[in-house]
């Protein structure tokens, strides 16, 4: 559901206050500071990008749709039984790696296998040890829990080896089989849809006109490339300005992002009307600099996270605090797939193909709850396997 907001930055200025005196538009934007990149147009006037605008509040209304039926797998090959997984985590503090993985947890409950989560730190040396671990235990099958490949080249090269099959989780940009990294497959949403989605609704609450900052993590090709599409989404919007990219490595955001949001907050003061970050959890972390600046949990700015939908993001949706939006991932059903797609390997079929839908959870949408997952995935999974 669309707010009905128009949350152009003069709204945040007491200087609006004196400008609205002036008799001319002319001289109301000549009176608010930092104007010349036009980011400071009234909220009366016209959209900053007609048709762009249209296209984006057209895209956004679907996405926050809640009513969207399963479109997955609804046959495949019945369970194989008495198997062991490893999952290994980037870092169990990301709340998507997490959710994921409790997914995986839950669902080889059902299945019947066994499951270990070994979790990396968040850092190249301790992802690298954890992969190892994970070979050495030899299990049936890895998952590649939120980071790179790459990075742990040669334990993927051991376990291909060995004939256990990996597959990813938000590992590579792309969602289904990857042959360079080999994986059987990568469980993902498209990530050009999330950051379409997640721009196009900045531009759609914005009327077409906002100053947006945007925080991502540099080191994680997949996040990287996430900000980088939604830095172009943005730009097809003449009146959305870039005002700042903010790289802020994940185990790093609990120390560096309140600095950065307070420094952000002194630099560009009422232009700053939207963000959007690549990941929920940087809201977490930019609350108390946000209220320790009197900025209203309600926004602006009006944040949005281009995943994961963690529970802490629907928390602070519901309840106005810093955060607006997000685009969540389905993190159990995606758990839920993980096992699916394993146990198709395990009985030599080919992926299943399935991606996942984009949606957007509001305050006005998502009716309390605190994560995102079409009905009827555990229905249909069971089903296939026999559970």
């Amino acid at each position: 559901m669309h707010r009905n907001h128009k949350p152009a930055p003069a709204v945040r200025t007491a200087r609006l206050a004196s400008c609205a005196l002036l008799a001319t538009a002319a001289a109301l934007v000549s009176c608010e500071r930092g104007s010349s990149d036009g980011a400071d147009e009234t909220a009366t006037g016209p959209s900053g990008c007609p048709a762009v605008h249209a296209r984006a509040q057209a895209a956004v209304t679907r996405a926050e749709r809640t009513d969207i039926p399963w479109g997955g797998p609804t046959g495949g090959p019945a369970a194989v039984s008495g198997r062991a997984i490893v999952y290994v985590a980037q870092t169990m503090t990301n709340p998507g790696v997490a959710g994921a993985a409790k997914g995986v947890r839950e669902a080889a409950r059902v299945i019947g296998w066994d499951v270990r989560v070994i979790d990396g730190g968040g850092t190249p040396a301790g992802i690298q040890a954890a992969m190892s671990e994970a070979v050495a235990l030899r299990p049936a099958g890895i998952v590649i829990g939120g980071f790179d490949p790459d990075s742990t080249a040669s334990q993927a090269a051991r376990a291909n080896a060995q004939g256990i099959p990996l597959i990813g989780w938000h590992a590579v940009p792309e969602p289904g089989p990857s042959r360079r990294p080999d994986l059987f497959t990568n469980v993902t949403t498209r990530v050009q849809d999330v950051a379409r989605i997640s721009a196009q609704w900045i531009i759609s609450d914005s009327d077409g006109r906002a100053g947006v900052v945007v925080i991502t993590d540099a080191s994680i090709p997949f996040a990287r490339n996430k900000s980088d599409l939604i830095r172009k989404e943005l730009a097809a919007c003449s009146g959305v300005k870039l005002l700042s990219v903010e790289n802020i490595p994940i185990p790093d955001a609990s120390s560096r992002t309140p600095r950065e949001i307070s420094s952000l907050l002194s630099r560009f003061q009422d232009r700053w009307t939207h963000s959007v970050a690549i990941n929920d959890l940087y809201f977490a972390d930019a609350a108390p600099a946000f209220r320790a600046a009197g900025e209203k949990g309600s926004g602006p700015p009006f944040n949005i996270g281009a995943g994961d939908g963690d529970p802490s993001a629907f928390q602070r949706i519901n309840s106005e605090q810093y955060q607006a939006a997000t685009v969540p991932e389905p993190l159990t059903l995606q758990g839920w797939q993980i096992v699916d797609e394993f146990n198709r390997a395990f009985a030599g079929r080919p992926a299943s193909g399935y991606t996942a839908p984009v949606h957007i959870a509001t305050e006005g949408n998502s009716e309390g709850a605190t994560t995102w997952d079409p009905s009827g995935y555990q229905e249909a999974y069971r089903k296939i396997w026999g559970k």
